[in-house]
Parts: structure tokens; C-alpha cells; sequence
């Protein structure tokens, strides 16, 4: 077994194939674990929480196409790449230090909010409300980050639409930017050498803790804790936010190991490709904030009927159907607005490269 490992994640092995199957075998199997850990832990006794462990997997998919991972796991490759090596698990070890920081924080608010439980009763349904709010603020604030985001990559878009110079270096330092603590972690990229390596630089990235979806498990480990759900049993949350992180971090990190990815042959496809993803990141980050508030409202003011029964028993499992259609649908639409303005004909005047040393 330690054998088969190692010839996966031999970084200077030619044998692409071979290393390709061994992972996805890997990525298979732990997404049947975790899935498997999900049914025996809820079917009997949660039957409700399915649908809530549906949304934390969406997360984790959703998680793994941030332009954050998409950018280190395409830095990284190429730079090894260039070093004649063929890494095949730089995505997965990046996934793994990122889901280290969400497991362990997981754990922490999960202790914490069963300590407030047991031992400070007074705060019982306080916890869930403080927790809720905390998740609704942060989600609220990435939107707005990511509003502007968008705004400045729409513009620049516009530009280069226009017919106007695009340089490439500055849209990528641009890009670069939008993770609270990757700009401070992103030099490390510089001096990894092997794809295990993209393990510490992980969880690195995952201390800025930026992203709807992070805040969003971290929401879903709260609100079941001050339930009284037991430790282990949130544990599942996390672990399925991993798998599926992992599962599409490896497929991008393999994908670009081929071609570098379709969204980084043309400028034009980079700017568009960034446009789409900032804007899902906006829209999901909206829903799951605005159902959060609504969800507050409901409980403080003891709403019910109508639509307010609605919020109160919302299945997890339809807002993370929700979150996926939403992803899909928004990528079939682009495409297709970027099939019919044919805007991969758009010639692109490159600006010249800076001489800075």
C-alpha cells in the first residue's frame, strides 16, 4: 500500500496514467467513506440532516473553484511542470491543509457550543442565534468584497472588449489579491517543489478564512451543536465539505497538468472565466446569508405561517440542490452568451511587459 502511494504521488514518475487512476481511486473511495459515515449517522436517527449533509458537499464542490485554489494549484503545477516533473496530486494536498483548518475549527465551535449547552443553560438559544449572526455578517461582508471584485474584472472586461491594451500581469496580480490572507502566503508558491508541499501552504490559505462556503460549514457546526447534536456526528459535516473539495481541487490541479485549463489559453477566456466565478461566489454567498437572516428574524420575533414556515423548515437538502443549479445554470448561460457574442474571436492587444528587475 505504501508502495502503490508513493508511485501516485511521485512528482518525477512519467507514468501520468497510472498516477491519475491511483488518485481518483483515492478521491472514490474517501467520498464513499465519508457518504457511507453520513447515512449511518443520520438515516435512523437525523433523517433531516441528509439534506443538510447534501449542502456541506456543496460547499466543499463549490469551495474547490475559488480563483484562490484555481490560482495556486495553476501556479504550482506550471512551476513544476517546468522542473520536467508531472504532479498529479497538487489540488488534493492543497484541499487537504485547507479542510485541516475548517475540521479543526469545526471541532472547536462544536465544543464550544456544547459547553454553553450543558453548562450555561441561560445561553442555550443564545448560541445559535450568536452563531447564526456571526455567519450571516461574514457572508454579507464577502458579498460586498466580491461585488467589487466583480465590478473591477466587468470593467476590465469592458475594456479589452473595446479594444483596449490588457496586461496580463497586472490582471493576474489583481486577481491575486482577492484572498483576505493568500496575497501575505502567496510567495510560498515560490519554493514548493513537491506537491506535499502544497499541504502547509494550505492550511496557510485557509487561515484567511474569506469565502462563503467556509463560513457557511462553519454555520452548520454551530446551529447542530447548540441542537445537542453529538461531536462526532457534526464531524461528518466538515469531512463531506472535504471530499468534495478535494474531489474537484484534484480534477482542476490534473486538468491544468494537461493543458493548463481552457480558462488561461486566451486572455479574454481568463477575464470571462473570473467574471463567472466572482459572480456565483456573490450569488451563493446572498442566498445562504439572506436565508441565515431570515431564519434570525423568524426566531426572535416568532414567526410563523406562509412563507415563514418555509424559512423555518427549510430542507438543507433543497438549498444545496439550489446552490448546484444555481452554479450549473450559471455556467450554461455564460457559455453560451460567450458562444453567441463569439467573444473567443475578440482580438486581444497585449500590453508590453514591464522591464522591472
Amino acid at each position: 500500500m505504501i508502495a502503490y502511494l508513493s508511485r501516485v504521488f511521485n512528482d518525477r514518475s512519467s507514468d501520468v496514467r497510472r498516477k491519475v487512476i491511483g488518485i481518483f481511486t483515492l478521491l472514490l473511495i474517501f467520498n464513499i467513506v465519508a457518504w457511507a459515515s453520513a447515512f449511518a449517522g443520520f438515516a435512523v436517527h437525523y433523517p433531516t440532516l441528509l439534506g443538510t449533509a447534501l449542502l456541506a458537499y456543496t460547499f466543499g464542490l463549490r469551495h474547490a473553484v475559488d480563483a484562490d485554489h484555481i490560482s495556486a494549484i495553476d501556479n504550482v503545477t506550471r512551476k513544476l511542470m517546468q522542473e520536467n516533473k508531472r504532479p498529479v496530486a497538487v489540488g488534493f494536498f492543497f484541499s487537504l491543509g485547507h479542510s485541516t483548518i475548517v475540521v479543526v475549527l469545526s471541532i472547536a465551535i462544536a465544543i464550544a457550543a456544547t459547553f454553553i449547552q450543558s453548562s450555561i443553560p441561560a445561553l442555550k438559544n443564545a448560541g445559535g442565534l450568536i452563531g447564526t449572526s456571526v455567519s450571516a455578517t461574514f457572508l454579507y461582508l464577502i458579498a460586498i468584497i466580491n461585488i467589487l471584485v466583480l465590478w473591477e474584472i466587468f470593467q476590465t472586461f469592458q475594456k479589452v472588449k473595446k479594444g483596449e491594451e490588457y496586461n496580463d500581469q497586472t490582471i493576474d496580480e489583481f486577481l491575486n489579491q482577492r484572498g483576505l490572507m493568500g496575497r501575505f502566503f502567496r510567495p510560498l508558491l515560490k519554493v514548493v517543489d513537491k506537491s506535499w508541499k502544497m499541504y502547509p501552504v494550505g492550511i496557510l490559505f485557509g487561515l484567511g478564512f474569506d469565502t462563503a462556503t467556509e463560513v457557511g460549514i462553519l454555520g452548520i457546526a454551530a446551529v447542530e451543536a447548540g441542537k445537542g447534536l453529538p461531536i462526532w456526528t457534526i464531524l461528518i459535516f466538515p469531512v463531506l465539505f472535504t471530499a468534495g473539495m478535494s474531489l474537484l481541487d484534484t480534477t482542476d490541479g490534473i486538468l491544468m497538468l494537461g493543458a493548463y485549463g481552457w480558462a488561461f489559453v486566451k486572455p479574454i477566456r481568463k477575464l470571462y472565466y473570473n467574471l463567472n466565478i466572482t459572480l456565483v461566489s456573490v450569488l451563493v454567498a446572498l442566498l445562504v446569508g439572506t436565508i441565515e437572516v431570515l431564519s434570525i428574524i423568524s426566531m426572535q420575533f416568532n414567526l410563523s405561517g406562509g412563507f415563514w414556515d418555509h424559512i423555518a423548515n427549510l430542507d438543507f437538502g433543497v438549498l444545496g440542490g439550489i446552490i448546484i443549479a444555481t452554479f450549473i445554470l450559471s455556467w450554461v448561460i455564460s457559455t453560451l452568451i460567450y458562444k453567441i457574442k463569439k467573444y473567443d474571436n475578440i482580438e486581444v492587444k497585449a500590453a508590453a511587459p514591464s522591464q522591472s528587475n
